[in-house]
Protein backbone atom coordinates (compact mmCIF):
# COMPACT_ATOMS: atom_id res chain seq x y z
CA UNK A 1 0.00 0.00 0.00
CA UNK A 2 1.45 3.46 -1.33
CA UNK A 3 0.64 6.19 1.54
CA UNK A 4 1.82 9.91 1.46
CA UNK A 5 1.68 12.26 4.52
CA UNK A 6 1.14 15.62 3.17
CA UNK A 7 2.11 18.05 6.38
CA UNK A 8 4.29 20.59 7.33
CA UNK A 9 6.47 19.82 10.53
CA UNK A 10 8.94 16.71 11.44
CA UNK A 11 10.64 15.95 14.43
CA UNK A 12 13.56 16.64 15.27
CA UNK A 13 14.47 18.82 12.33
CA UNK A 14 11.31 21.33 12.14
CA UNK A 15 9.18 21.32 15.05
CA UNK A 16 6.44 23.85 16.68
CA UNK A 17 4.41 21.36 18.72
CA UNK A 18 3.14 17.79 18.69
CA UNK A 19 2.46 17.46 14.80
CA UNK A 20 6.12 16.84 14.49
CA UNK A 21 6.47 14.31 16.79
CA UNK A 22 3.46 12.31 14.84
CA UNK A 23 5.08 12.91 11.94
CA UNK A 24 8.59 11.80 13.31
CA UNK A 25 7.30 8.63 13.82
CA UNK A 26 4.26 7.32 12.38
CA UNK A 27 5.33 6.91 8.76
CA UNK A 28 8.52 4.50 10.26
CA UNK A 29 6.09 2.82 11.65
CA UNK A 30 3.77 1.71 9.18
CA UNK A 31 7.06 1.17 7.01
CA UNK A 32 7.47 -1.20 9.76
CA UNK A 33 4.02 -2.88 9.34
CA UNK A 34 4.42 -3.35 5.79
CA UNK A 35 3.81 -0.18 4.16
CA UNK A 36 5.68 2.00 2.00
CA UNK A 37 5.02 5.50 2.92
CA UNK A 38 6.34 8.70 1.99
CA UNK A 39 6.12 12.22 2.93
CA UNK A 40 5.57 15.67 1.25
CA UNK A 41 6.49 19.05 3.12
CA UNK A 42 7.79 22.00 1.89
CA UNK A 43 11.37 23.23 1.59
CA UNK A 44 11.49 24.77 4.43
CA UNK A 45 15.29 25.65 5.17
CA UNK A 46 15.54 23.47 8.61
CA UNK A 47 14.57 20.58 6.27
CA UNK A 48 16.57 21.69 3.27
CA UNK A 49 19.89 21.50 5.48
CA UNK A 50 18.20 18.57 7.59
CA UNK A 51 17.66 16.34 4.78
CA UNK A 52 20.88 17.25 2.86
CA UNK A 53 21.42 15.09 -0.65
CA UNK A 54 18.24 14.79 -2.61
CA UNK A 55 17.59 14.18 -6.77
CA UNK A 56 15.29 15.95 -8.71
CA UNK A 57 12.02 14.99 -9.66
CA UNK A 58 10.43 17.48 -11.62
CA UNK A 59 10.14 21.30 -11.60
CA UNK A 60 7.02 22.47 -12.53
CA UNK A 61 5.20 26.35 -12.98
CA UNK A 62 2.53 26.53 -10.66
CA UNK A 63 -0.38 28.85 -9.52
CA UNK A 64 2.72 30.06 -6.73
CA UNK A 65 5.08 29.92 -9.16
CA UNK A 66 8.01 27.78 -10.37
CA UNK A 67 8.68 24.83 -8.40
CA UNK A 68 11.07 21.89 -8.10
CA UNK A 69 10.05 18.54 -6.49
CA UNK A 70 13.30 16.96 -4.89
CA UNK A 71 13.24 13.60 -3.10
CA UNK A 72 15.77 12.69 -0.36
CA UNK A 73 15.25 10.51 2.73
CA UNK A 74 15.76 10.70 6.26
CA UNK A 75 15.65 7.86 8.96
CA UNK A 76 14.98 5.94 6.36
CA UNK A 77 11.17 7.43 5.18
CA UNK A 78 11.21 9.02 2.07
CA UNK A 79 10.32 12.95 1.90
CA UNK A 80 9.45 15.03 -1.18
CA UNK A 81 10.11 18.55 -0.87
CA UNK A 82 8.41 21.31 -2.41
CA UNK A 83 11.77 23.66 -3.45
CA UNK A 84 10.50 26.96 -3.71
CA UNK A 85 12.82 29.75 -2.03
CA UNK A 86 10.18 32.36 -2.78
CA UNK A 87 7.64 30.90 -0.88
CA UNK A 88 9.43 29.42 1.62
CA UNK A 89 13.33 30.45 2.50
CA UNK A 90 12.04 33.01 5.36
CA UNK A 91 13.63 33.31 8.84
CA UNK A 92 10.90 32.50 11.39
CA UNK A 93 8.66 29.83 12.06
CA UNK A 94 6.84 28.18 9.21
CA UNK A 95 4.22 29.92 9.49
CA UNK A 96 5.11 33.20 11.16
CA UNK A 97 7.73 36.32 10.33
CA UNK A 98 9.83 37.01 13.84
CA UNK A 99 7.08 39.54 15.12
CA UNK A 100 4.68 36.69 14.77
CA UNK A 101 2.47 38.15 11.99
CA UNK A 102 1.54 35.41 9.82
CA UNK A 103 2.76 35.65 6.20
CA UNK A 104 0.28 37.66 4.17
CA UNK A 105 1.30 35.12 1.12
CA UNK A 106 0.00 31.76 3.13
CA UNK A 107 -2.76 30.97 1.46
CA UNK A 108 -0.43 30.16 -1.74
CA UNK A 109 2.51 28.43 0.52
CA UNK A 110 0.04 25.78 1.93
CA UNK A 111 -2.49 25.58 -0.76
CA UNK A 112 0.44 24.45 -3.07
CA UNK A 113 1.18 21.38 -0.67
CA UNK A 114 -2.28 19.92 -1.24
CA UNK A 115 -1.87 20.59 -4.74
CA UNK A 116 1.62 19.18 -5.24
CA UNK A 117 0.11 16.16 -3.05
CA UNK A 118 -2.88 15.69 -5.52
CA UNK A 119 -0.22 16.02 -8.63
CA UNK A 120 1.71 13.03 -6.71
CA UNK A 121 -1.28 11.05 -7.17
CA UNK A 122 -1.59 11.97 -10.48
CA UNK A 123 1.54 10.40 -11.49
CA UNK A 124 4.09 13.67 -11.54
CA UNK A 125 6.61 10.40 -10.06
CA UNK A 126 6.82 7.93 -13.11
CA UNK A 127 7.90 6.21 -10.42
CA UNK A 128 6.08 6.26 -7.47
CA UNK A 129 2.31 7.17 -7.25
CA UNK A 130 0.19 7.16 -3.62
CA UNK A 131 -2.95 5.44 -3.51
CA UNK A 132 -3.67 6.84 -0.28
CA UNK A 133 -3.31 10.76 0.41
CA UNK A 134 -3.27 11.64 4.26
CA UNK A 135 -3.36 15.19 4.94
CA UNK A 136 -2.24 16.77 8.27
CA UNK A 137 -4.31 19.48 10.08
CA UNK A 138 -5.36 22.55 7.83
CA UNK A 139 -1.50 23.36 6.27
CA UNK A 140 -2.71 20.44 3.76
CA UNK A 141 -6.13 20.27 3.95
CA UNK A 142 -6.58 21.52 0.30
CA UNK A 143 -5.36 18.26 -0.80
CA UNK A 144 -8.76 16.54 -0.55
CA UNK A 145 -10.48 19.71 -2.79
CA UNK A 146 -7.39 19.04 -5.62
CA UNK A 147 -7.99 15.80 -5.56
CA UNK A 148 -11.70 16.05 -5.77
CA UNK A 149 -11.17 18.62 -8.62
CA UNK A 150 -9.18 16.30 -10.31
CA UNK A 151 -11.65 12.84 -10.53
CA UNK A 152 -10.30 11.49 -7.23
CA UNK A 153 -7.25 10.14 -8.16
CA UNK A 154 -6.22 8.10 -4.48
CA UNK A 155 -8.08 7.96 -1.72
CA UNK A 156 -7.98 10.55 1.10
CA UNK A 157 -7.45 10.84 4.98
CA UNK A 158 -7.42 14.05 7.30
CA UNK A 159 -6.19 14.31 10.34
CA UNK A 160 -7.40 16.27 12.81
CA UNK A 161 -4.80 17.32 15.62
CA UNK A 162 -5.88 20.89 16.59
CA UNK A 163 -9.48 21.99 15.32
CA UNK A 164 -8.58 25.51 17.05
CA UNK A 165 -6.19 26.15 14.00
CA UNK A 166 -8.52 26.49 10.92
CA UNK A 167 -6.05 28.45 7.95
CA UNK A 168 -9.36 30.59 6.80
CA UNK A 169 -8.35 32.96 4.03
CA UNK A 170 -10.01 35.41 1.62
CA UNK A 171 -12.44 34.21 -1.06
CA UNK A 172 -10.65 35.79 -3.56
CA UNK A 173 -7.83 33.83 -3.75
CA UNK A 174 -10.00 30.98 -4.93
CA UNK A 175 -9.69 31.57 -8.57
CA UNK A 176 -5.75 31.89 -8.14
CA UNK A 177 -5.43 28.60 -6.26
CA UNK A 178 -7.18 26.78 -9.35
CA UNK A 179 -10.27 25.55 -7.66
CA UNK A 180 -13.40 25.45 -9.05
CA UNK A 181 -15.97 27.80 -8.23
CA UNK A 182 -18.54 25.67 -7.01
CA UNK A 183 -16.43 24.57 -4.24
CA UNK A 184 -16.89 28.14 -2.50
CA UNK A 185 -20.64 27.11 -0.82
CA UNK A 186 -21.47 25.51 2.56
CA UNK A 187 -21.30 22.13 0.99
CA UNK A 188 -17.60 22.55 0.37
CA UNK A 189 -14.79 24.59 1.23
CA UNK A 190 -16.55 28.08 2.33
CA UNK A 191 -16.72 29.28 5.82
CA UNK A 192 -18.32 32.10 6.96
CA UNK A 193 -17.84 33.82 3.61
CA UNK A 194 -13.63 32.95 3.63
CA UNK A 195 -11.69 29.92 2.50
CA UNK A 196 -11.02 27.53 5.22
CA UNK A 197 -8.49 24.80 4.66
CA UNK A 198 -9.15 23.16 7.38
CA UNK A 199 -13.20 22.99 6.26
CA UNK A 200 -11.77 21.60 2.69
CA UNK A 201 -9.94 18.37 4.41
CA UNK A 202 -13.26 17.78 6.47
CA UNK A 203 -15.51 17.96 3.66
CA UNK A 204 -13.68 16.24 0.89
CA UNK A 205 -11.54 13.72 2.78
CA UNK A 206 -12.56 10.35 2.23
CA UNK A 207 -12.28 9.81 5.81
CA UNK A 208 -11.50 11.97 8.81
CA UNK A 209 -9.34 11.14 11.54
CA UNK A 210 -8.80 12.67 15.34
CA UNK A 211 -6.08 12.16 17.21
CA UNK A 212 -7.82 10.06 20.30
CA UNK A 213 -11.61 8.32 20.50
CA UNK A 214 -12.40 10.85 23.05
CA UNK A 215 -11.64 13.65 20.71
CA UNK A 216 -13.17 12.65 17.72
CA UNK A 217 -16.81 12.66 20.01
CA UNK A 218 -16.00 15.61 21.42
CA UNK A 219 -15.86 17.80 18.00
CA UNK A 220 -18.95 16.86 16.99
CA UNK A 221 -20.17 19.27 20.01
CA UNK A 222 -20.51 22.69 19.96
CA UNK A 223 -18.26 23.34 22.73
CA UNK A 224 -15.55 21.67 21.07
CA UNK A 225 -16.20 22.19 17.19
CA UNK A 226 -15.29 25.87 16.51
CA UNK A 227 -18.03 26.07 13.95
CA UNK A 228 -17.60 22.93 12.28
CA UNK A 229 -19.25 20.31 14.88
CA UNK A 230 -22.21 20.12 12.11
CA UNK A 231 -20.23 19.11 9.33
CA UNK A 232 -18.65 16.66 11.24
CA UNK A 233 -21.66 15.12 13.05
CA UNK A 234 -23.04 14.40 9.81
CA UNK A 235 -19.55 12.57 8.76
CA UNK A 236 -19.54 11.03 12.05
CA UNK A 237 -22.99 10.00 11.09
CA UNK A 238 -21.89 8.07 7.82
CA UNK A 239 -19.35 6.19 9.34
CA UNK A 240 -16.71 8.85 8.19
CA UNK A 241 -14.61 10.36 11.62
CA UNK A 242 -13.09 8.09 14.04
CA UNK A 243 -10.44 8.72 16.80
CA UNK A 244 -6.92 7.11 16.72
CA UNK A 245 -4.54 7.70 19.75
CA UNK A 246 -1.21 9.16 18.72
CA UNK A 247 1.60 7.30 20.09
CA UNK A 248 5.12 7.49 21.71
CA UNK A 249 8.73 6.65 20.31
CA UNK A 250 10.11 4.66 23.13
CA UNK A 251 13.27 5.19 21.54
CA UNK A 252 13.40 8.90 22.32
CA UNK A 253 11.30 8.71 25.39
CA UNK A 254 12.69 6.05 27.54
CA UNK A 255 14.01 6.61 30.77
CA UNK A 256 15.99 3.45 30.53
CA UNK A 257 17.90 4.60 27.53
CA UNK A 258 17.32 8.47 27.14
CA UNK A 259 20.64 10.62 26.87
CA UNK A 260 19.12 13.80 28.12
CA UNK A 261 18.76 12.19 31.38
CA UNK A 262 21.59 12.62 34.30
CA UNK A 263 21.23 8.70 35.52
CA UNK A 264 18.72 7.01 33.96
CA UNK A 265 16.18 4.22 35.73
CA UNK A 266 13.18 1.51 34.94
CA UNK A 267 10.45 0.49 37.20
CA UNK A 268 12.12 -1.66 39.52
CA UNK A 269 15.17 0.45 39.90
CA UNK A 270 14.14 4.22 40.44
CA UNK A 271 16.96 5.55 41.95
CA UNK A 272 17.82 7.29 39.10
CA UNK A 273 15.16 9.16 39.03
CA UNK A 274 15.63 10.34 42.45
CA UNK A 275 19.18 11.57 40.99
CA UNK A 276 17.71 12.99 38.12
CA UNK A 277 14.89 15.16 40.71
CA UNK A 278 18.32 16.17 42.57
CA UNK A 279 19.67 17.75 40.01
CA UNK A 280 16.77 20.28 38.22
CA UNK A 281 16.42 21.13 41.42
CA UNK A 282 19.94 22.22 42.19
CA UNK A 283 20.25 24.06 38.52
CA UNK A 284 16.57 25.70 38.93
CA UNK A 285 18.12 27.13 42.15
CA UNK A 286 14.78 25.52 44.19
CA UNK A 287 15.44 23.93 47.46
CA UNK A 288 17.14 20.50 47.09
CA UNK A 289 14.83 17.86 48.59
CA UNK A 290 13.30 14.61 48.16
CA UNK A 291 10.24 14.99 50.59
CA UNK A 292 8.76 17.86 48.18
CA UNK A 293 6.23 16.64 45.15
CA UNK A 294 8.09 18.11 42.26
CA UNK A 295 5.44 19.07 39.36
CA UNK A 296 6.31 19.44 36.04
CA UNK A 297 4.86 21.60 33.36
CA UNK A 298 6.21 21.52 29.36
CA UNK A 299 3.58 23.42 27.41
CA UNK A 300 2.72 25.93 25.52
CA UNK A 301 1.21 28.93 27.47
CA UNK A 302 -2.71 29.29 26.95
CA UNK A 303 -5.91 29.09 28.12
CA UNK A 304 -6.26 26.33 25.69
CA UNK A 305 -4.20 24.43 28.04
CA UNK A 306 -5.45 25.61 31.31
CA UNK A 307 -1.93 27.47 32.18
CA UNK A 308 -4.29 30.60 34.02
CA UNK A 309 -5.62 28.14 35.82
CA UNK A 310 -2.99 26.61 37.33
CA UNK A 311 -1.62 30.27 38.22
CA UNK A 312 -4.84 30.31 40.25
CA UNK A 313 -3.96 26.83 41.72
CA UNK A 314 -0.06 27.78 42.57
CA UNK A 315 -1.13 29.14 46.62
CA UNK A 316 -3.10 26.32 46.80
CA UNK A 317 0.11 23.60 45.44
CA UNK A 318 2.67 25.96 46.81
CA UNK A 319 1.14 25.84 50.36
CA UNK A 320 1.00 21.88 50.76
CA UNK A 321 4.66 22.31 49.96
CA UNK A 322 4.98 21.46 46.08
CA UNK A 323 7.87 23.03 43.89
CA UNK A 324 7.08 23.65 39.96
CA UNK A 325 8.86 23.88 37.01
CA UNK A 326 7.87 25.19 34.08
CA UNK A 327 8.87 25.61 30.58
CA UNK A 328 6.85 26.85 27.22
CA UNK A 329 5.48 29.87 25.78
CA UNK A 330 2.93 31.70 24.34
CA UNK A 331 0.71 34.90 25.45
CA UNK A 332 2.61 37.21 26.48
CA UNK A 333 0.48 38.42 29.75
CA UNK A 334 0.59 34.30 30.66
CA UNK A 335 4.41 34.55 30.35
CA UNK A 336 4.59 37.34 32.34
CA UNK A 337 2.30 36.21 35.05
CA UNK A 338 4.38 33.17 35.70
CA UNK A 339 7.60 35.17 35.55
CA UNK A 340 6.11 36.95 38.54
CA UNK A 341 5.55 34.16 40.15
CA UNK A 342 8.70 32.32 39.74
CA UNK A 343 10.41 36.10 41.38
CA UNK A 344 7.81 35.80 44.16
CA UNK A 345 8.89 32.12 45.28
CA UNK A 346 12.70 31.39 43.71
CA UNK A 347 13.07 28.76 46.14
CA UNK A 348 9.88 26.39 44.94
CA UNK A 349 9.30 27.84 41.40
CA UNK A 350 11.21 28.00 38.31
CA UNK A 351 9.85 29.51 34.93
CA UNK A 352 11.74 29.05 31.70
CA UNK A 353 10.22 30.48 28.70
CA UNK A 354 10.70 29.06 25.35
CA UNK A 355 11.65 25.91 23.94
CA UNK A 356 14.82 23.32 25.27
CA UNK A 357 14.82 19.25 24.39
CA UNK A 358 17.08 18.99 27.03
CA UNK A 359 15.14 20.77 29.46
CA UNK A 360 11.77 18.96 28.59
CA UNK A 361 13.46 15.80 28.84
CA UNK A 362 15.23 16.45 32.18
CA UNK A 363 11.45 18.10 33.33
CA UNK A 364 9.83 14.84 32.43
CA UNK A 365 12.57 12.64 34.01
CA UNK A 366 12.73 14.49 37.21
CA UNK A 367 9.53 15.38 37.99
CA UNK A 368 7.42 13.84 40.49
CA UNK A 369 3.94 15.12 39.02
CA UNK A 370 3.60 16.27 35.34
CA UNK A 371 0.50 19.23 34.93
CA UNK A 372 -1.47 19.40 32.00
CA UNK A 373 -4.78 20.80 32.93
CA UNK A 374 -6.35 21.64 29.46
CA UNK A 375 -9.52 22.99 28.88
CA UNK A 376 -9.45 20.64 25.56
CA UNK A 377 -6.52 18.56 24.24
CA UNK A 378 -6.94 16.63 21.07
CA UNK A 379 -4.61 13.67 22.49
CA UNK A 380 -2.00 14.94 24.13
CA UNK A 381 1.74 14.04 24.00
CA UNK A 382 3.08 15.03 27.27
CA UNK A 383 0.94 13.21 29.75
CA UNK A 384 2.24 10.08 27.34
CA UNK A 385 5.83 11.05 28.48
CA UNK A 386 5.16 11.17 32.11
CA UNK A 387 3.69 7.92 32.20
CA UNK A 388 6.68 6.00 30.56
CA UNK A 389 9.29 8.05 33.32
CA UNK A 390 6.82 7.11 36.27
CA UNK A 391 5.96 10.98 36.03
CA UNK A 392 2.20 10.54 37.57
CA UNK A 393 0.10 12.89 34.95
CA UNK A 394 -2.84 15.22 36.23
CA UNK A 395 -4.74 15.97 34.09
CA UNK A 396 -8.48 17.63 33.06
CA UNK A 397 -11.10 14.64 31.44
CA UNK A 398 -11.07 15.56 28.13
CA UNK A 399 -9.86 14.21 24.44
CA UNK A 400 -6.60 12.15 24.71
CA UNK A 401 -6.13 13.03 28.51
CA UNK A 402 -9.31 11.09 29.20
CA UNK A 403 -8.33 8.26 26.71
CA UNK A 404 -5.02 7.71 28.47
CA UNK A 405 -4.77 8.45 32.20
CA UNK A 406 -6.53 5.95 34.73
CA UNK A 407 -7.28 8.30 37.93
CA UNK A 408 -6.40 7.40 41.43
CA UNK A 409 -9.64 6.79 42.62
CA UNK A 410 -10.31 4.37 45.83
CA UNK A 411 -11.76 1.75 43.44
CA UNK A 412 -8.60 2.11 41.12
CA UNK A 413 -5.92 2.21 43.69
CA UNK A 414 -7.58 -0.99 44.99
CA UNK A 415 -7.86 -2.52 41.37
CA UNK A 416 -4.27 -1.90 40.82
CA UNK A 417 -5.45 0.04 38.21
CA UNK A 418 -4.42 3.74 38.50
CA UNK A 419 -1.86 5.53 37.09
CA UNK A 420 -2.31 9.53 37.29
CA UNK A 421 -5.36 12.58 38.77
CA UNK A 422 -7.88 13.66 37.02
CA UNK A 423 -10.48 16.76 37.55
CA UNK A 424 -13.56 16.98 34.89
CA UNK A 425 -14.48 20.66 35.07
CA UNK A 426 -11.89 23.71 34.30
CA UNK A 427 -12.69 25.01 37.66
CA UNK A 428 -9.93 26.47 40.75
CA UNK A 429 -11.62 24.39 43.18
CA UNK A 430 -11.74 21.14 40.71
CA UNK A 431 -8.46 21.84 40.48
CA UNK A 432 -7.47 22.42 43.83
CA UNK A 433 -9.04 19.08 44.67
CA UNK A 434 -6.63 16.83 42.40
CA UNK A 435 -3.55 18.57 44.01
CA UNK A 436 -4.55 17.72 47.55
CA UNK A 437 -5.29 14.29 46.18
CA UNK A 438 -1.39 14.10 44.40
CA UNK A 439 -0.50 14.98 48.24
CA UNK A 440 -2.12 12.37 49.79
CA UNK A 441 -1.17 9.98 48.10
CA UNK A 442 2.39 10.91 48.23
CA UNK A 443 2.07 10.87 51.84
CA UNK A 444 2.05 6.93 51.55
CA UNK A 445 5.12 5.90 49.80
CA UNK A 446 4.27 2.32 49.00
CA UNK A 447 1.02 3.02 46.91
CA UNK A 448 3.09 6.45 45.35
CA UNK A 449 5.75 3.74 44.15
CA UNK A 450 3.11 1.23 42.61
CA UNK A 451 1.44 3.67 40.61
CA UNK A 452 4.54 4.35 39.35
CA UNK A 453 4.91 1.37 38.34
CA UNK A 454 1.79 0.81 36.43
CA UNK A 455 2.07 3.97 35.06
CA UNK A 456 5.43 2.99 33.47
CA UNK A 457 3.60 -0.22 32.47
CA UNK A 458 1.46 1.14 30.16
CA UNK A 459 1.73 0.95 26.66
CA UNK A 460 1.36 3.66 23.88
CA UNK A 461 3.94 2.56 21.25
CA UNK A 462 3.41 3.76 17.57
CA UNK A 463 3.25 0.26 16.21
CA UNK A 464 -0.59 0.09 17.64
CA UNK A 465 -1.37 3.63 16.07
CA UNK A 466 0.03 1.89 12.74
CA UNK A 467 -1.63 -0.66 12.61
CA UNK A 468 -4.91 1.58 13.00
CA UNK A 469 -4.85 3.51 10.49
CA UNK A 470 -3.28 0.66 8.25
CA UNK A 471 -6.80 -1.06 8.86
CA UNK A 472 -8.70 2.16 7.74
CA UNK A 473 -6.93 2.67 4.75
CA UNK A 474 -7.87 -0.84 3.78
CA UNK A 475 -11.59 -0.17 3.96
CA UNK A 476 -12.03 3.14 2.14
CA UNK A 477 -14.28 3.08 -0.54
Amino acid sequence: MRVLHACSELYPLLKTGGLADVLGALPAAQIAAGADVRLLMPGFPALMKGIGETSLVTEQETFAGKITLRYGSYNGVGIYLIDAPHLYDRPGSPYHDGAQHEYADNYKRFALLGWVACELACAIDPYWQPEIVHAHDWHAGLAGAYLAARGYPARSVFTVHNLAYQGQFSARHLHELHLPSHFMQPDGLEFYGQISYLKAGLYYADMITAVSPTYAKEITRSEYGFGMENLLEQRQYHGKLTGILNGVDYQIWNPLTDPLLPENYHPRKMAGKAACKAALQYQQALTVTPDAPLFGVVSRLSSQKGLDLLLESLPKLLELGGQLVLLGSGDAHLQDAWLDMAKQYPKQIAVHIGYDEALAHNIIGAADVILVPSRFEPCGLTQLYGLKYGTLPLVRYTGGLADTVIDCSLENLADKLATGFIFRDSQVNELNDAIRRVFALWAEPVKWRRVQRQAMAMDFSWDIAAEKYLTMYQHLS
